[in-house]
């Protein structure tokens, strides 16, 4: 898909549709916002243009008329798709943002893409959501998180016919 993609959210706040495409090195102080209000160790500028240069990625930006909502990163290594991050808006959760932008990553990746992806054991939200789309839980990365130390869960998804 190399034209920009048009979702409406079910509960949207705002009235207009909103739209995913690439995200672009403009995008990151908007980025930035929202990853230092998602998570406790927000990634830094450095890792998102290191990201954005790398030519095997996915990199998506929705956003609505009033500014990006949300974004994905997702690099490719070998045969495999890595989800490195995805973040919505605190204020926007719970709209089918991210979703919208996991449904888009799997079509730009293509039907047979194999995906895998770490998680804090405590996201229980970002867990279901993964499960949503098939993807299962294959083991634990103990003390993962360097702020407090806690175990990633790894996660899987196979193309359908594996």
């Amino acid at each position: 898909m190399s034209e920009d993609t048009v979702i409406d959210p079910t509960a949207a706040a705002e009235p207009a549709p909103l739209t995913i495409r690439k995200l672009a090195y403009g995008d990151l102080p908007a980025v930035l916002a929202i990853e230092r209000r998602s998570f406790q160790t927000p990634w830094s500028l450095a890792m998102f243009v290191l990201e954005l240069s790398k030519p095997a990625e996915i990199c998506l930006a929705i956003e609505g008329p009033r500014g990006l909502v949300g974004y994905l990163v997702c690099s490719r290594y070998a045969d495999v798709w890595h989800l490195m991050n995805i973040a919505v808006a605190p204020e926007r959760r719970r709209e089918g943002i991210a979703t919208g932008l996991m449904q888009r990553l799997f079509a730009e990746a293509g039907a047979e893409a194999r995906f895998t992806l770490e998680v804090r054991t405590s996201n229980r939200s970002a867990i279901a959501m993964y499960e949503r789309f098939g993807f299962r839980p294959a083991g634990h990365r103990r003390r993962y998180y360097h702020d407090n130390g806690e175990d990633a869960l790894i996660m899987w998804l196979e193309p359908a016919g594996a």
